[in-house]
């Protein structure tokens, strides 16, 4: 199962090799009073060297050339799971005091121009307090952030034993399981419990 899993999901990889929770990563080293930008371009990019227009474009997810609310939001990771918690009343308070920041002509979006002026008045985006700003998929999130520091392309199915490994990988085999079920429903020419009890034939 867990051969198929790694085949499927590409995890072949770029980086050091199988160690402990103490093992280091490919994470450029960023000072801990470094600006939130730089940390989440670290953290969620591994990146170091970037500019305004760069960062912008990075997360400009639909490439329209602007930012909206949205997409602002998932920047700060508050699409991700790790913020579920987070109520709407917050998420409201963030894009609003984030949109008057930086969408200045008060259009309802920000532009490249908008972005790149900000920054180069000095300004940075804020830490609102998020964390550093989860926004991939589930493979993304597993591969950047425990597979790169922890697994390389020796690793061995036997080598998964991680909490993070155990975790992502029943998440796989539960999706796995509904394809299955879904398939083998789709094959039946009455799916008996589609049927009202009333209708059924009793045993």
């Amino acid at each position: 199962m867990y051969s198929a899993i790694l085949v499927a999901a590409g995890l072949v990889c770029r980086v050091l090799g199988h160690g402990d929770h103490s093992s280091g990563s490919q994470k450029p080293m960023v000072d801990e009073n470094a600006s939130w930008m730089t940390k989440h371009m670290a953290e969620e990019h591994h990146i170091s060297d970037f500019d305004a227009s760069s960062f912008f474009v990075l997360h400009d997810y639909d490439a329209d050339g602007h930012w909206e609310a949205q997409e602002i939001l998932r920047t700060y990771g508050l699409m991700d799971e790790s913020n579920r918690e987070v109520p709407q009343s917050r998420r409201d308070e963030i894009e609003q005091s984030l949109l008057h920041l930086l969408d200045t002509n008060k259009d309802g979006f920000v532009t490249r121009d908008e972005f790149v002026a900000f920054i180069e008045a000095g300004n940075t985006l804020p830490d609102v307090g998020t964390g550093p700003g989860h926004h991939g998929d589930d493979e993304y999130e597993y591969e950047i952030h425990h597979w790169e520091k922890y697994h390389d392309e020796n690793t061995q199915i036997e080598d998964l034993t991680h909490p993070e490994d155990i975790e992502h990988f029943k998440k796989h085999e539960m999706l796995e399981d509904e394809e299955e079920r879904l398939e083998m429903l789709n094959k039946m020419a009455i799916v008996e419990d589609n049927i009202p009890s009333k209708f059924r034939r009793s045993s």
